[in-house]
């Protein structure tokens, strides 16, 4: 499962959306499910431009759930069209078939364990230019001093090098890093290889005020 919070069952029923797009446009159209979990959905079928963290509303049947936008399939990849939401009220009856229960990702515990700098958790927007040339947005879920989780649908495979430019305020701070791991359909660990000492001191005072949300063991040599 990787970075799945829990498991997800794969199913293609229509539903509808709602909201305001990237455009400022006001829209309302049709997609279909490509998997649900208890928390979150993929959809397919996603004609409108939708900006990351956007509220959208989501009608199955007669019942209605608002959604936030996590990531959005780019354009050119497997991934067009597919968009990643996230239930922003569980607790609300939407589905008219069970999900499997919610169960502890035992893969990303052993990996948080292995951590040799804290995380924080944080929704700030990431610049990825790959060495192939191509370039795309997405919203790193974690950051520390040695590496972030990107969510992001285009895979990219463990080894293979990237640069990041991360945005702290009106900047961004610049990175080469390698990818550490990946869960394909939900994003990217990545390792920093190469950060210049000013970019580093201007990523700890960002992070100094937060609260990492994951202990920090003595052994590790991962982010």
């Amino acid at each position: 499962m990787g970075r799945r919070r829990e498991p997800r069952k794969e199913i293609q029923v229509p539903v509808r959306i709602f909201g305001t797009d990237s455009s400022g446009q006001v829209f309302s159209a049709k997609a279909v499910t490509v998997n649900v979990s208890q928390q979150g959905i993929e959809l397919s079928g996603v004609e409108c431009r939708l900006n990351l963290d956007e509220t959208i509303g989501l009608t199955y049947g007669k019942n209605r759930v608002h959604f936030r936008v996590k990531w959005v399939g780019q354009p050119g990849t497997p991934k067009a069209g597919h968009v990643g939401l996230l239930n922003l009220s569980p607790e609300k009856p939407l589905w008219d078939f069970p999900l499997p229960p919610a169960l502890p990702d035992n893969y990303l515990l052993q990996f948080a364990e292995q951590r040799k700098h804290p995380r924080f958790k944080c929704q700030n927007s990431v610049e990825i230019h790959t060495q192939a040339g191509a370039s795309f947005w997405a919203t790193i879920a974690d950051l520390s001093v040695g590496g972030c989780y990107i969510e992001m649908a285009i895979p990219l495979q463990p080894g293979n090098k990237v640069r990041v430019g991360i945005w702290i305020a009106e900047t961004k701070v610049w990175a080469d890093c390698e990818v550490a791991y990946s869960t394909p359909g939900c994003g990217v660990g990545l390792r920093f290889i190469r950060i210049s000492e000013s970019d580093l001191e201007r990523l700890r005072q960002f992070l100094a005020p937060l609260t990492p949300f994951a202990k920090t063991p003595t052994s590790s040599n991962k982010l």
